[in-house]
């Protein structure tokens, strides 16, 4: 426990600021250039400090002040709370790009694929390397089937506009990982996500009645919902 404590500090003061620079950075809406500088002034765009504010000019850029660092020392110490360190690691690793693609997605309903990929490979070659040193190839099947069931499964809604090919590769990387601990953790995992999923759309459409506004068509980011669903099925383990 005092672990995770102490790398879930250490991660927010140290990780979340280029974290929140990456969301800048890729937050932007289909088609536009990566924003790579500040608008008002200019100012190449780095690691951000947690007010979430340009250094130079002080414009408000990306989520609110302490977001990102708060959802970032949580998943660093969900991660280094695993039953085991191949677990850890692996989470450890989904954690960085997990973060940005999740705030990316609930603000402009994409995941770019330079951060799904990167994701997905990175989380491939963890776990070909920690499969093989255990003497588990049958294992490494198996999280290569769940993988294609798992991007199968969100390519058919994503052909009919419903989804994003982002999703695609997001639930790919995850799939494998999920692989790894089996069928039923993996059905678990798709299941959280579109529970939690369902739920928030849900509480959005009583909101809006609430509030006397017409209900239409809900525009959920999948991407967020998919990260914790994954992870809590891994945790869970």
């Amino acid at each position: 426990m005092i672990v995770a404590v102490l790398g879930a500090v250490l991660a927010g003061a140290l990780v979340a600021p280029a974290l929140r620079g990456l969301v800048v950075r890729y937050a932007v809406p289909e088609g536009q250039p990566w924003c790579t500088r500040c608008p008002a002034c200019d100012r190449e765009l780095r690691g951000l400090p947690p007010t979430g504010r340009c250094p130079g000019c002080r414009e408000r850029l990306g989520p609110g002040a302490g977001q990102v660092e708060a959802v970032t020392a949580l998943a660093v110490a969900a991660a280094l709370s695993a039953a085991h360190p191949a677990d850890a690691a692996l989470l450890l690793w989904a954690a960085g790009p997990g973060v940005v693609l999740g705030f990316t997605d609930a603000r402009v309903r994409r995941l770019p694929y330079a951060l799904s990929w990167t994701l997905a490979a990175g989380l491939a070659l963890l776990l070909v390397a920690l499969e093989l040193a255990d003497g588990s190839p049958g294992v490494l099947l198996r999280c290569l089937l769940v993988a294609l069931a798992a991007a199968a499964l969100f390519e058919l809604p994503a052909w009919f506009g419903l989804m994003g090919p982002g999703d695609t590769v997001l639930a790919l990387g995850l799939g494998a990982l999920l692989g790894r601990y089996g069928w039923s953790a993996a059905f678990g995992g798709l299941f959280a996500a579109a529970v939690l999923a369902g739920l928030w759309s849900v509480g959005l459409a009583v909101a809006a009645v609430l509030r006397r506004r017409p209900v239409r068509g809900l525009d959920l980011p999948m991407g967020p919902f998919l990260l914790l669903g994954a992870a809590a099925a891994v945790l869970l383990q």
